[in-house]
């Protein structure tokens, strides 16, 4: 057989690195239900002119097509016209628009699937992903308070993972748009693009390029000092106001942002942050914008991003606008794996192994281990009648914890289990013994900090 060589970008975790996923995955699932949110599956492909009509994405669409497809089929048409897609939010809002007459208003939804973008792969970003969503959408207006409420669940979220801490950046979009207009600049949106590269670029690249754009030097002056205000509390308020801007839409965004900042602040000091220099990359991002980064991975970016968008999901004159925030479970996992950071107690949910002392013992030991299962107790039986020392070191290398012995052979009568760990051995009953709470799943642990 050729040497199989690996496509870089799909992430294969190994049998740890998954029991790793699944314990965050679990937890995902049970925060965002515990706030009220209602599970949600879109199918994975959407229009191709949905796709490309949502920013500045062209680029990452994979294109979907069928292999047979016949050779005059013109472009566009029938399975051409589909593409994967590259976030959970576009196929949510098409989702909301064509099922709003069966849909409860605000509708609260988590969405937990696989992306695909067709970026270049690199250290903590792939070509396919884990996404977990959360969505709030209303009917014609969306209260300010949910961009509030939105940090608050991830920072459930993120403080029962054993994780280094999570600090939520955010900022409003509102802000800068009102403050490039108060500034004169007659294309608020192409500054707020060029102004988002700001760690890319550096001020110097920042600056030049708003010039090049037809923006005055004082102005590129200002927008970038507008970009350097960073605040854990409601003060950014006052430093935007020193900078002699005003604006009916910058006011709005600035109460707005005090209003997310000081909520979450009340809720766990230090979960947000403004940051003004933030503008997400979307088109279709109208209000609150969140980021977020690890203590210690800052270099690596945003693992939980989103934010408010009020055009998004419309049909004639029905609008339906929302807030949302996404995480990157697949490029945090990946960053914390390369580290090895994140490990599991054991790769295997196994946490008895039972012994056969001959081949003919095996519909007994399968008794005892439908017993054991039955009271939620995961349980293998031993692959073959091999001397106990070497089924000892099978369960060793699998990780599994306790060995059961059978005594009579019918799993109710002079059975034993043993901790292999500590070598201790105890009589026990296939229909009572319980292992130790902490035994019963593997146990994740992380840089929690």
């Amino acid at each position: 057989m050729s040497k199989i060589a690996p496509i870089s970008g799909f992430p294969e975790w190994t049998p740890a690195q998954r029991v790793v996923e699944q314990n965050f995955l679990d937890h995902i699932r049970r925060t965002f239900e515990l706030h009220g949110f209602a599970s949600l599956e879109t199918r994975a492909v959407e229009p191709l002119d949905t796709l490309l009509s949502k920013g500045e994405t062209s680029k990452e669409v994979y294109l979907l097509r069928r292999l047979q497809a016949e050779a005059d089929e013109p472009r566009g048409a029938g399975d051409g016209q589909l593409g994967l897609h590259f976030d959970l939010t576009v196929p949510f809002a098409r989702y909301v628009v064509e099922n709003s007459g069966k849909l409860n208003f605000p509708f609260r939804r988590y969405q937990i699937q696989k992306v695909w973008r067709g970026e270049r792969p690199q250290e903590g970003r792939y070509r396919e992903f884990f996404q977990c969503d959360i969505d709030i959408v209303d009917r014609d207006t969306l209260p300010a308070h949910y961009e509030a409420e939105i940090p608050l669940v991830i920072g459930d979220v993120f403080a029962g993972l054993p994780l280094p801490k999570a600090v939520i950046q955010v900022n409003n979009r509102k802000i800068l748009e009102g403050f490039y207009r108060g500034l004169g600049i007659a294309d608020p949106m192409a500054a707020m693009r060029i102004v988002d590269k700001l760690d890319k670029i550096g001020p110097k690249g920042v600056r030049e390029e708003l010039v090049k754009g037809g923006v005055s030097t004082e102005a590129a002056e200002k927008c970038l000092a507008l970009a350097e205000i960073s605040a854990a509390d409601a003060s950014f308020a006052d430093d935007v106001a020193k900078l002699g801007v005003s604006d009916p839409l910058l006011d709005e965004g600035l109460a707005e942002l005090v209003a997310v900042v000081e909520t979450a602040g009340a809720h766990a000091p230090g979960l947000c942050r403004a940051e003004l220099k933030i503008a997400r990359g979307l088109d279709y991002y109208t209000g609150t914008v969140y980021e977020t980064q690890l203590s210690g991975y800052e270099r690596f970016g945003s693992v939980c991003s989103g934010g408010r968008y009020d055009n998004l999901a419309s049909s004639g004159t029905e609008r339906f606008p929302g807030v949302g925030i996404s995480i990157g479970l697949s490029r945090l996992l990946g960053l914390l794996f390369k580290d090895d950071a994140l490990t599991a107690s054991r790769a295997v949910p196994t946490v008895v192994l039972v012994a056969l002392s001959a081949d003919e013992d095996r519909p007994a030991a399968m008794r005892t281990a439908t017993a054991l299962r039955s009271r939620g107790i995961a349980v293998e039986v031993s692959p073959t009648a091999a001397k106990f020392g070497k089924q000892i070191k099978y369960a060793e290398r699998r990780g599994i914890p306790y060995v059961w012995f059978a005594g009579t052979g019918d799993g109710d009568g002079g059975d034993s289990v043993k901790d292999i760990r500590s070598g201790d051995q105890i009589p026990a009953l296939a229909t009572t013994w319980q292992p130790a709470a902490e035994d019963l799943r593997p146990i994740v642990s992380g840089p929690i900090g």
